[in-house]
């Protein structure tokens, strides 16, 4: 791994083949780590080097992104950021000209309230999914209401904020929800946290049928052609479910905390936490010893073969969710607190960078 100051923030070192994987893919990550209050951009430089972007947003947990709109949703704390691709505005970024292929200005910001928001995705016709974990539903995100219900748990008798069963993860297949996962089937306020590695739940929404009740605190299932993947935290492993039976495969078995994941052209990039050993939740589960590092794992699909990992050393210890950006090698995002984000103009055809006043 590049050899590097290890105690700088976001200092992190990486398997030799990474940027060239990312060069090759020509594509960038993006992670969110709620526990920093960051998401974090990670590019390739060349066949070498990687190079951090990271911006400040408050409690930042799901990513979406629309990549035929190049908009990107971030579920913060209190509210779901948009953000839009300008071309333009990053080549005549006053600060770096011509440095960055892309950059995400805010667009607009909905308040949904803190509803714990988990997986964010977009849909069809630019509807924006949620996983509202404290109200127990999946949600549309609009600006009519906070939220408006779209889907919720047969199991679940009323609508109130106590995080019954611990809903997190939602997979989409044809722009809408089709499966989501859960820590538990119950009804009474945070009834997950009894037996929180044995009673883990996957469910299709469309027919409400449980598929497998029997997982380890699953996370992020995802959809990749006819196949359905997801992550079982307290095992630290990658598995793929059968669709029609619920039976489960192990692919491969990472050995730390895993959450958040994202695939691009036969490739899975999956999240890694540090778990916190005060944490009366995570530091009794089996993987605990294990979990003493956050990063990036990637694995092959067609192999299962374990290829490449980026390893943090400081500020990341806990990373919720992934996301790839295809065709962006070196893509920036402002925040609305900073001050760029309101001298960038763009109108049709056309954008301009306002001259401080």
């Amino acid at each position: 791994m590049p050899t590097q100051n290890l105690t700088q923030p976001f200092s992190c070192t990486y398997s030799p083949n990474v940027p060239e994987l990312l060069q090759k893919l020509d594509c960038s990550i993006a992670i969110s780590t709620y526990q920093a209050g960051k998401l974090v951009f990670i590019s390739p430089v060349d066949d070498e080097k990687l190079v951090q972007l990271p911006r400040t947003f408050e409690k930042p947990m799901g990513i979406a992104y629309d990549s035929i709109n190049q908009k990107i949703g971030l579920a913060c704390k209190s509210t779901v950021e948009i953000f839009r691709n300008s071309d333009e505005l990053a080549k005549y970024y006053p600060k770096a000209p011509n440095r960055y292929d892309a950059l995400f200005v805010p667009r607009s910001t909905f308040y949904s309230g803190a509803i714990d928001i988990h997986d964010l995705r977009f849909g069809k016709s630019g509807t924006i999914f949620g996983v509202n974990t404290l109200f127990s539903c999946l949600v549309k995100i609009d600006d009519d209401y906070s939220f408006t219900p779209y889907w919720t748990p047969p199991f679940i008798d009323d609508m109130v904020s106590e995080d019954r069963c611990h809903l997190n993860g939602m997979a989409m297949e044809n722009g809408l929800p089709k499966y989501v996962t859960m820590f538990n089937q119950g009804n009474k306020k945070q009834s997950w946290r009894t037996r929180i590695t044995e009673t883990g739940t996957l469910m299709d929404i469309t027919t409400n049928k449980v598929l497998n009740e029997d997982l380890g605190m699953p996370h992020s299932p995802l959809i990749v052609g006819d196949k359905l993947f997801l992550l079982q935290s307290a095992k630290g492993n990658l598995v793929e479910v059968d669709r029609k039976t619920g039976e489960i495969t192990e692919i491969v078995n990472l050995k730390g905390f895993v959450r958040g994941m994202a695939y691009y052209k036969d490739y899975l990039f999956i999240g890694l936490s540090k778990l916190r050993k005060n944490s009366s939740t995570f530091a009794k589960l089996p993987i605990a010893d294990l979990a003493n590092h956050s990063g990036i794992a990637i694995v092959h699909v067609p192999t299962g073969a374990f290829c490449g990992e980026i390893k943090y050393h400081t500020s990341v210890d806990e990373i919720f969710d992934i996301e790839i950006f295809p065709g962006f090698k070196r893509p920036n995002i402002l925040n609305k607190n900073r001050e760029e984000s309101q001298l960038g103009i763009s109108i049709p055809q056309k954008t301009f960078w306002a001259v401080k006043q």
